[in-house]
């Protein structure tokens, strides 16, 4: 037919509402990830835990007429323009399910269920979080050699034929003498990829990851703590190869426990920060030597101190590793609106290698792995 176009976007639907769909759910989990990233059972499950994300309803737009009205054929008569408010609906009457005193004809907005993992949710996470401040450091240990394609020869085995580079020279080559066009191939025209020995290069990187099992940490305190702590050691664990993770607990006297003591540790006893900060300027100085390592520790407490003696002991303690360390973390939990102590002497600490937050409430422990780790840093 002449003058006719085909809409080959039609052909595409399929494709087109599927992308549309899973940019949905992806906006979806963005908007609900401080809360997915504080919810106690995906922490607790093995990893395999699927989580439903309402989501509105995407089909497509259509004219649907009322059924009880009569034949319509989609079109009015010629009263109205682009923008017009064609009614309102009255104050009072219902819009959808649950709202207002009086049932309405309007409908509501559907909405499905959309089922995602752990492994969603870690990598929209996981594309906001970075090591701070990193840098090359000389390798604590050799790295096992890495084979990687970076050579280019005219011998080699077929299979690694570079077809590519393969062309271009047989083009170089008729170029050459007068004909410049691909064809007639000869051997010397075949380039081959050929592996090397490789190290890939690592940045030696240390978590310090320090937690308050005092008396005063309730379970709300301590869930908040063990939470960030999953998600930091998820994180860790997924986009960085060599990275050394040390755990610290402390009450009035620090001690290096295990990974799975740091996690299930209960609460007792009194306060005493500076003992966790002494034990932590000694890990550093005895088996991560800043010269060869980055260095990140992070303290969660909720600040309730033994003394202002001890918060100025422990201030000291800090400002001494401020020069050694690429990011110290400081996280306070509080129930409630009051300042601690300990929080008021870390205020007066201004460099920009410190950073400090406080969580009140789930949804806080997002921002605060944000902020630890940032993706752009330095």
């Amino acid at each position: 037919m002449a003058g006719y176009v085909p809409d080959w976007s039609l052909e595409r639907r399929g494709a087109i509402d599927q992308r549309r769909h899973l940019e949905k759910i992806k906006e979806a989990l963005k908007e609900r990830l401080g809360d997915l990233v504080s919810d106690e059972s995906i922490i607790a499950s093995d990893g395999k835990r699927v989580v439903k994300v309402p989501l509105r309803s995407l089909e497509q737009y259509k004219f649907r007429f009322h059924p009880w009205q009569g034949d319509r054929v989609g079109q009015d008569r010629g009263e109205h323009r682009p923008g017009d408010v064609l009614g309102r609906v009255p104050d009072g009457q219902r819009v959808g399910p649950g709202k207002g005193q009086q049932p309405g004809d309007v409908p509501g907005v559907d909405y499905l269920e959309a089922e995602v993992t752990l492994e969603d949710i870690q990598s929209l996470l996981f594309s906001e979080l970075g090591l701070p401040y990193l840098k090359q450091k000389p390798l604590s240990e050799v790295p096992q050699p890495t084979w990687v394609f970076k050579d280019i020869r005219p011998k080699g085995l077929m299979g690694n034929l570079d077809k590519r580079k393969s062309l271009k020279e047989n083009l170089l080559r008729n170029a050459r003498a007068g004909r410049p066009h691909v064809g007639h191939l000869r051997d010397r025209d075949l380039r081959f990829k050929t592996w090397i020995d490789e190290p890939l290069p690592e940045d030696n990187a240390v978590v310090i990851a320090m937690r308050d099992i005092s008396g005063s940490m309730g379970d709300f305190k301590k869930l908040m703590a063990r939470t960030f702590a999953f998600w930091m050691l998820k994180f860790l664990r997924t986009q960085y190869q060599a990275v050394d993770v040390v755990f610290l607990v402390h009450h009035t006297q620090a001690r290096e426990v295990s990974e799975d003591e740091f996690f299930q540790l209960g609460e007792s006893g009194g306060t005493k920060v500076s003992s966790v900060y002494q034990l932590c300027l000694e890990v550093i100085q005895s088996r991560y030597p800043p010269s060869q390592w980055n260095i990140y520790p992070i303290h969660f407490s909720d600040g309730d101190n033994w003394s202002d003696a001890d918060n100025r002991r422990t201030v000291e303690l800090l400002q001494r590793m401020l020069p050694m360390v690429n990011v110290f973390g400081y996280g306070e939990i509080r129930e409630g609106g009051y300042t601690s102590t300990l929080m008021s002497a870390f205020s007066r600490i201004q460099h920009p290698r410190f950073k400090m937050v406080t969580i009140t409430q789930k949804q806080d422990v997002y921002p605060a792995l944000k902020t630890f780790f940032p993706r752009q840093g330095g």
